[in-house]
């Protein structure tokens, strides 16, 4: 049997998405015999961060610096900003390197069985940011679920007073999807926005 501390330490890392019971112990064994190769600077790094972690004031990012990395980058162009449901959502963007402009992290979506209201949300922070001007362009990248639809469209209506351009992102066929693997709401989203063949 373990000490109790990596007892301790299986059980944190057993709660992590992704990782099981059976996975945690794993990684707590291969931690433990590359002590010096892998377990000192994860423990650095985990404590850099724990000291360092701040949520960006501009837009709701995680980072070590507030504002975040994003915000302060001044080649970043202020006039487009992106709407996600989460910071996980702004990160798989980001990874992209296609969105040139700024983000805005709502921290979830409009869910009437969950009791997520507007209030709820970072939705009027929002529409500060475009109230005060220099936005030209808001895109809505939320995710394509029914309450990620109706999140979009709520926002969409609480901006829609403002001389900005609202776009969404594109929904339908993956890129290397199979039709016959495919459910009906993606097809059918994808017959919707069909255009011309260039």
């Amino acid at each position: 049997m373990a000490s109790p501390e990596i007892d301790a330490l299986t059980l944190a890392l057993a709660r992590l998405p992704g990782l099981g019971p059976r996975s945690a112990r794993r990684a707590v064994l291969h931690l433990l015999k590359k002590r010096e190769t892998a377990l000192a600077p994860l423990l650095t790094a985990l404590s850099a961060v724990k000291d360092n972690l701040a949520t960006c004031s501009n837009c709701g990012n995680i980072d070590t610096t507030n504002p975040c990395g994003i915000c302060a980058d001044h080649r970043r162009d202020a006039r487009a900003l992106c709407v996600v449901e989460e910071v996980a959502d702004l990160w798989a963007l980001e990874r992209s390197r296609l969105f040139p402009g700024r983000f805005h992290v709502l921290g979830g979506r409009l869910s009437a069985l969950e009791g997520i209201r507007p209030e709820d949300l970072a939705i009027d922070s929002l529409v500060r940011r475009v109230e005060s001007g220099g936005v030209d362009e808001v895109v809505l990248a939320m995710n394509a679920t029914l309450e990620g639809q109706t999140t979009a469209h709520y926002v969409a209506e609480r901006i829609e007073r403002f001389p900005v351009r609202v776009t969404q992102l594109a929904h339908g066929l993956p890129v290397g999807g199979e039709l016959d693997y495919l459910d009906e709401g993606t097809l059918a989203q994808a017959l919707r926005a069909r255009r011309p063949v260039a």
